[in-house]
């Protein structure tokens, strides 16, 4: 018995040399780099998985990365609609807003999750602080219609990202957890979609990777089957098709204006599956879905 424990444990020891050396060219290369990370779906509700992406993203930084989260909070908005009797609507993946369900966003969002993800960062080490658009009004916004004339309430479009309070804050060693809530001109309140803020916001940081954690492997075809690589002919006929819909469309949306305006290392990745921003950063295979700009080649 001994000899089986000592035999496991030179094993377990082995594989652990292993993935540290596979993780160390990519901690050199990433050293002091920024990563905009889109948290959402399961690994924000479940217990597990919470703890494991806050330990993560705490050891990213740690090893000389700078990661911005962006994160949602759909099914605990729509939680508490249901609680007070209001009806959840969406058109085209984005949550119809009138001013008392933005009234349960700001509160779920900039109250609630945002102050529960900074919370849990700091707790296993890392230094957090919680925001929302509306702060120093680094997120300006105006009234988004869908196709140019569908109103669908205190909805926002991003004007404006300004970043110097992230910069500043990213300069003295903390990690900004942004909740996507945009300001307008009369400092009204916009419901921003989650995925639309994280795509932005990593072309204004200019960050060498954006990330999007989902409740899915990745993109998948019209048979079901992971798609590694989408370039941006492949993204329109799959829309075209219908197999892109619903909330997947802005994600996919801001991912590919995001490549397209200079961000190379694009992912949407498996957020059920543990550590897998790990898996995604410092592994040579990564896992999920790449978005490819127009100027990159398949391999």
């Amino acid at each position: 018995m001994t000899l089986h424990h000592s035999l496991l444990n030179e094993i377990e020891a082995d594989i652990k040399a292993n993935i540290l050396a596979e993780a160390l060219p990519y901690i050199r290369r990433f050293s002091g780099c920024t990563m905009v990370i889109k948290y959402g779906g399961n690994a924000m509700t479940d217990s597990k998985l919470k703890k494991g992406f806050a330990k993560d993203v705490v050891l990213l930084k740690l090893v000389g990365i700078h990661p911005v989260i962006v994160h949602g909070g759909g099914p605990q908005i729509s939680e508490l609609l249901q609680k007070i009797g209001k009806k959840n609507e969406f058109v085209q993946g984005m949550r119809v807003t009138d001013s008392e369900t933005m009234d349960i966003v700001e509160m779920v969002l900039g109250g609630g999750v945002n102050k529960e993800i900074a919370s849990l960062l700091n707790l296993y080490g890392g230094h957090a602080v919680g925001m929302t658009g509306r702060d120093n009004h680094f997120i300006k916004a105006k009234k988004m219609l869908i196709n140019g004339q569908i109103d669908i309430g205190q909805v926002g479009a991003i004007e404006k990202i300004d970043t110097q309070l992230i910069e500043q804050m990213v300069r003295h060693g903390y990690i900004p957890v942004v909740a996507p809530i945009g300001v307008g001109e009369e400092g009204e309140a916009f419901n921003i979609n989650a995925d639309v803020v994280a795509g932005k916001l990593a072309e204004c940081l200019n960050a060498e990777k954006l990330i999007m954690l989902t409740n899915t492997q990745g993109v998948l075809d019209e048979h079901g089957q992971l798609i590694n690589k989408l370039s941006p002919e492949d993204i329109d006929r799959l829309i075209t098709s219908g197999t892109l819909q619903g909330g997947m469309l802005p994600k996919i949306h801001s991912t590919l204006q995001a490549a397209l305006n200079g961000i190379s290392d694009i992912h949407i990745i498996d957020g059920r599956v543990p550590h897998a921003l790990l898996l995604e950063i410092f592994t040579d295979k990564g896992v999920g879905t790449m978005i490819l700009g127009h100027n990159e080649k398949r391999t």
